[in-house]
């Protein structure tokens, strides 16, 4: 199987290409994000050990998550969603006023420090380090869970781009051997509404579909 044929692409003949790999959470939550917005993008799946040479080129850092809209070219997966947020403005998935666009960025952030951090060790060749960043991972989980029993999404009852970066680890928990307790029930709730937007369903390649 091709890099290209691991799941689907949102558009053909688009001026937007995106290069992502198949089952990484963080290409994942950008591929959210462009299908919350209907956009007209070529996706380009890519793995670590068939990387196109215009990738090289074009991505300084040698990482796979690239997205080039003609002249412009971004590699880091907060500044590509807030680009795409402002780019493609229809539906919002930031507020609009300061304080709280500065709030939904440090929650991004916490979220980028605290749980995605912890991904490289759980997938990581070390057992001990593994099993240690999935205690880490269930308990950072845990402690968010009471935030779900007063809204619909983080912190809010409107989707954003926070429950966007939040949805791909979320959905990842089987795959990474964790199971949350009871009290987390809260949670447990707004994984399946964020799991049942028709956007986030479109967003899965084949090979995260087989994660659940």
């Amino acid at each position: 199987m091709e890099p290209d044929d691991f799941g689907p692409r949102l558009g053909r003949g688009a001026v937007m290409s995106l290069y992502s790999a198949a089952a990484e959470p963080t290409s994942h939550a950008v591929r959210v994000v462009l299908a919350e917005k209907a956009v007209n993008v070529e996706i380009h799946f890519v793995s670590d050990h068939d990387r196109p040479e215009d990738l090289h080129t074009l991505n300084p850092y040698d990482s796979i998550l690239t997205l080039v809209d003609r002249d412009l070219v971004l590699y880091e997966p907060q500044i590509i969603m807030e680009y795409l947020d402002e780019r493609f403005p229809h539906p919002p998935l930031m507020p609009v006023d300061p304080v709280t666009r500065a709030t939904s960025r440090l929650y991004r952030y916490r979220i980028q420090r605290d749980i995605y951090g912890l991904v490289d060790s759980i997938e990581g060749d070390a057992t001990d380090d593994a099993d240690h960043a999935r205690t880490q991972l269930r308990d950072h989980l845990t402690t968010l869970a009471p935030i779900f029993d007063r809204s619909r999404f983080f912190m809010t009852d409107e989707y954003s781009l926070v429950d966007c970066y939040l949805a791909p680890i979320l959905w990842r928990l089987p795959r990474y051997g964790i199971k949350l307790p009871p009290r987390s029930r809260g949670l447990r709730a707004y994984a399946d509404r964020v799991f049942d937007r028709e956007a986030f369903e479109r967003s899965l390649t084949e090979l995260e579909e087989e994660m659940r």
